[in-house]
């Protein structure tokens, strides 16, 4: 019987021969609190390009401001009339982690007005009475617009349809290195916002509002005309090609006239049409790329959040070359030879990342390598030119390919070929890659062996305490369970143990 420490097999995978392509893992959308965060502000941001404008995050003591939050706090505290009524809003950035005695609070509730309530507003379906709109104060600081540009490494292929891509294409090409400053907080990218007048800022507002009013009646109107749309079916059948009137597509549907053809948008999803200045609020010019009106944005948002997964990446590397990656990631990022990076700094940079929407770090994982297709890293007793000592390993009991079929193993009794139970898998990650909480197939035990690299960090939880932990987690993220029931199966979500 070998001592723990003499018990080194052979790695037996030829590292040039090797290939597979990897998962693409942002870091901050494996965080649960974190992906929740980044989901809103998606949906934020879907509600501005309905008016043609884009989501600038406001900075608030030189930090973004966590709409999130904000949203969250003031909804507990009783929603923005009545942390307003009661002068909650010292209380709100207390709650915030903002100082007292700043006038904190009278900022973020102008923060709230601007992009917020008109959101709630279009979210509830509430008509607003603008007459009976406060109107804002006059001094105000302006927008910072806050980019979320990268740090990453590696960066999302330009042709995948995933949120996070497509955001950092659209920042690629939105961004302007004329106007634009370094950042040292993860490389992210603030510019001077245009000078607004206190006039301009409230007709806006007012906009806005009246959007969101809008938007919630067409949705009303929309989950209406669901209830008889088989009696408009039966009626257009039966009228034949009489029904259809081949000039409704060039009329706006707003004012119900077909002039100004210079200033007509046709929507790229039903081709309704819309005069540029009869939407709320107006469009001052005709807006790139793709364009949707306000029905099909409804009914686009009302549309089931897609399930979170990952992505494959579009390279394939031997693992020689994903060797060479990762410590130049791991180099780079930390600024020092990959051996003299500590363990304890990796770990505590690592759960800071997650926590953050700021930073977009990106990282690569080979998972799920099966060992009957890529080779297993143990001899194994098929192996070509054993040693003797190889034949040693290729018959130990501890062989990953061996343990599964021992005499008093219970896997024994499975005739199947099971993968990750019976056939090993095999793993490659690099600095800050992660494989998240889960369940051990069929709750059995889990056994590893590192062949070489980095050390790897584990978090465990006794299987006595599952039910806990997954009661712990689902109140700490019940957005994300809502959306996707059987989350913690798909191996896609971490939280903090602190949080834990």
């Amino acid at each position: 019987m070998h001592t723990l420490q003499s018990w080194q097999p052979p790695f037996t995978v030829d590292v040039e021969k090797l290939t597979f392509t990897p998962r693409i893992q942002r870091l901050n959308e494996l965080e649960a609190e974190t992906r929740i965060k980044l989901n809103f502000l998606d949906q934020i941001a879907k509600f501005c390009e309905l008016q043609g404008t884009t989501l600038k995050i406001p900075m608030v003591e030189r930090k973004p401001l966590d709409l999130y939050t904000l949203h969250k706090i003031v909804n507990q505290e009783g929603g923005l009339e009545v942390v307003t009524k009661e002068r909650k809003w010292s209380k709100v950035a207390c709650r915030m982690g903002y100082q007292q005695g700043k006038s904190v609070g009278s900022n973020l509730r102008t923060h709230y007005d601007r992009l917020l309530y008109p959101f709630d507003v279009y979210r509830s379906g509430k008509v607003v009475d603008l007459a009976n709109i406060d109107p804002e104060p006059s001094e105000d600081c302006e927008y910072e617009p806050h980019c979320i540009e990268s740090r990453q490494q590696v960066q999302p292929p330009m042709t995948t349809t995933a949120r996070r891509s497509q955001r950092f294409a659209q920042q690629q090409s939105n961004s302007k290195p004329a106007s634009t400053t370094g950042s040292s907080a993860g490389g992210s990218v603030r510019g001077s916002s245009d000078e607004m007048s206190p006039g301009k800022k409230e007709l806006r507002h007012r906009n806005m509002l009246e959007f969101a009013s809008k938007l919630a009646a067409a949705a009303r109107e929309q989950a209406a005309s669901n209830g008889s749309a088989w009696k408009e079916e039966k009626s257009a059948a039966a009228g034949g090609a009489h029904g259809y009137d081949p000039m409704a597509k060039y009329i706006c549907h707003m004012c119900n006239r077909g002039d100004v053809e210079e200033s007509m948008l046709l929507c790229d999803g039903c081709d309704a049409s819309y005069h540029t200045f009869c939407l709320m609020p107006p469009l001052q010019d005709i807006p790139k790329g793709d364009w949707r009106c306000p029905k099909c944005i409804v009914e686009e948002n009302s549309k089931p959040v897609e399930a979170f997964g990952f992505e494959q990446a579009q390279r394939e590397y031997t693992l020689q070359q994903f060797g060479e990656m990762a410590d130049q990631f791991k180099s780079n990022y930390f600024n020092m030879p990959v051996h003299l990076v500590p363990t304890e700094l990796v770990e505590k940079e690592f759960w800071r990342i997650v926590s953050s929407i700021d930073e977009d770090v990106t990282v690569e994982y080979g998972a799920d390598l099966h060992t009957m297709d890529h080779g297993s890293g143990f001899p194994t007793k098929s192996s070509p030119y054993l040693t003797s000592s190889d034949q040693e390993y290729a018959e130990s009991s501890w062989n990953l390919n061996n343990l599964p079929v021992l005499d008093e193993s219970i896997l024994g009794h499975i005739n199947a070929d099971i993968s990750g139970m019976k056939v090993p898998w095999m793993y490659v990650g690099m600095c800050f890659a992660t494989f998240c909480w889960h369940n051990e197939d069929h709750w059995s035990y889990s056994i590893n062996y590192l062949h070489w690299g980095e050390p790897k960090t584990w978090y465990g939880v006794p299987g006595s305490r599952a039910e806990e932990f997954e009661l712990a987690m689902k109140s700490a993220a019940p957005e994300l369970f809502h959306s996707q029931p059987d989350l913690l199966h798909q191996l896609v979500t971490i939280m903090n143990p602190n949080i834990l």
